[in-house]
């Protein structure tokens, strides 16, 4: 059966409602019409080059990403324009482009629900509720299957996040004991008051400072564990790709991009 890009994007905004997304934030459909056929999805976190050489490659009509090409007001996508050639490409490629940000981090089925779910947190809780389904809102906090020391469950998350240069750093007592995680996909340091009342032994995040980090140390509360942006946020790919599917009855293909986009190449230590 044909199925069209319009009900390709009614399914995905019945997952990933608007209504959750931050004001600031530039959610939905960037081009593609939704009266063309869509036989094929491709999910990946960001909107890179190596990702349109990917959709193009597969043939896939619709890349659905997380981090938005244009977040702020454009006036022009002009071909020599690195964001610009992008659409172009797109187009020129028959394939659609759509994001879910902000609103895919506090979905029920969103990022940090499949960020929870992959560190096998048991009855998982948003930090900070949004809307009327009290499963939606910012960052997830539940218990680990048993306790493990900081230093156990830094190496935990280092095992089921995907790896990166910048690997997994943690900040606290290494043996401290953990048995109560919060975590937010993303930048989600300013989560750490809400992670501190909801009696969390550790948060989990990612782009956390200096200056707050050494802060925090100063005070009690919850351990930090940083890893990085893409890391944290790539295990909703495969959840939503095979939400997507079910969704739409097993008639479009879906699948995740194999390339990794965390902008990170190498890592150096000092010799000796």
């Amino acid at each position: 059966m044909t199925v069209l890009l319009g009900e390709v994007l009614a399914a995905l905004d019945a997952r990933y409602d608007p209504a959750l997304a931050e004001g600031w934030d530039a959610v939905g459909l960037v081009c593609g019409d939704p009266a063309d056929e869509v036989r094929s999805v491709l999910f990946a976190v960001d909107p890179t080059a190596a990702v349109v050489d990917e959709v193009v490659a597969t043939g896939a009509q619709l890349l659905v990403i997380h981090h938005p090409l244009f977040l702020t007001a454009v006036h022009g996508v002009p071909a020599d324009d690195a964001k610009g050639r992008l659409v172009h490409r797109l187009i020129r490629a028959g394939a659609g482009l759509f994001v879910a940000h902000t609103n895919a981090d506090r979905a029920p089925c969103g990022v940090n629900a499949a960020l929870a779910a992959v560190l096998g947190l048991a009855d998982p809780v948003p930090l900070e509720p949004a809307g009327d389904d009290p499963r939606a809102g910012l960052g997830r906090v539940g218990a680990l299957p048993g306790p493990m020391t900081l230093r156990e469950f830094a190496g935990h998350a280092a095992a089921v996040l995907p790896a990166t240069a910048g690997g997994v750093r943690a900040a606290g007592d290494p043996d401290r004991v953990v048995r109560r995680v919060a975590v937010c996909g993303g930048s989600g340091g300013s989560l750490l008051p809400a992670a501190a009342a909801a009696g969390a032994d550790v948060l989990l995040t990612s782009d956390l400072k200096h200056h707050p980090v050494s802060d925090a140390l100063e005070v009690p509360g919850p351990a930090l564990v940083d890893v990085a942006h893409y890391a944290s946020e790539w295990p909703w790919l495969p959840v939503a790709a095979d939400v997507l599917r079910r969704d739409l009855g097993d008639r479009v293909e879906v699948g995740v991009s194999t390339r990794r986009t965390d902008p990170w190449s190498c890592r150096a230590d000092a010799a000796g």
